[in-house]
């Protein structure tokens, strides 16, 4: 067993793992239905259950059917398509934040994790996970070039090789 676990630590101590602040400032609501949510737009997250329609998106996306919201809130994702194999990673980050008393809404994709913090706590956040040995990258990088999403005239788009950047 001890051998097992000794195996697994030094994989995890060999996957290096790099984390992507996303741009816009996020909201997490209560919504009636999903109607008034393009779901085409990207960092459009929901969840449905017995009690309620749950929706994380970015404030400017916040649809009028909305009952409650919590604005205020920053993230970062791991970047790449995490292997279901992989065990232990996002409870690994959540446990150094929570050790530097940042509290954390997770998300979960089939491809990756999604981390958010209020925003008054994002910046302590990066230089706790910093610190810890984690690679920072700023700004939402998408493969495809597509706009994510428009806030009045606030973004522009920039090409940097065959990478496309948005910024606020």
């Amino acid at each position: 067993m001890k051998a097992k676990n000794e195996n697994r630590h030094q994989q995890d101590q060999e996957i290096k793992i790099i984390l992507e602040i996303l741009q816009p400032r996020f909201s997490v609501c209560k919504v009636i239905d999903y109607s008034d949510v393009d779901l085409r737009k990207p960092f459009c997250f929901t969840g449905t259950t017995d009690e309620e329609n749950s929706l994380v998106c970015p404030e400017a996306l916040v649809p009028e059917n909305t009952t409650e919201r919590d604005d205020g809130w920053k993230g970062f994702r791991i970047i790449g398509q995490l292997d279901f194999s992989l065990i232990g990673i996002l409870a690994r980050i959540s446990k150094l934040l929570a050790e530097g008393g940042i509290g954390i809404f997770a998300i979960s994709t089939y491809n990756t994790d999604y981390i958010l913090t209020k925003e008054e706590n994002f910046t302590k956040a990066m230089k706790v996970l910093q610190s810890a040995g984690y690679e920072v990258r700023e700004g939402a990088l998408r493969r495809d070039g597509q706009k994510i999403f428009s806030e009045n005239d606030t973004m522009y788009w920039k090409a940097s090789g065959q990478k496309t950047y948005f910024c606020l």
